[in-house]
């Protein structure tokens, strides 16, 4: 398995308990097929530039151990999730 960094930026106007079941829900799917080892809320920040009309989001840190093959459905996961404005997965060198 392969070490792998997530940030997504998530919808400033969603609700905490709704940021909440968000979070749990990419942990769960990434513990599906790999290992969370950590997720950090960064807390609410302000874009470089304006997406999907937001000028702020929501940041979470993902640290992970996955199967490459996660990585796909993570990232399409993310794509038809509503709330998700912006992510990235990066592979962390060992």
């Amino acid at each position: 398995m392969n070490k792998y960094e997530s940030v997504i930026i998530i919808n400033p106007s969603l609700e905490e308990e709704g940021l909440k079941s968000l979070i749990q829900r990419f942990t769960d799917l990434i513990n599906t097929d790999g290992k969370v080892e950590s997720v950090e809320e960064m807390g609410k920040k302000k874009l470089a530039y304006e997406v999907k009309k937001n000028k702020e989001g929501y940041y979470i840190l993902f640290n992970f151990e996955a199967k490459p093959e996660l990585i796909a459905e993570l990232e399409r996961n993310y794509r038809i999730t509503d709330e998700v404005i912006k992510f990235i997965v990066v592979r962390k060198e060992d």
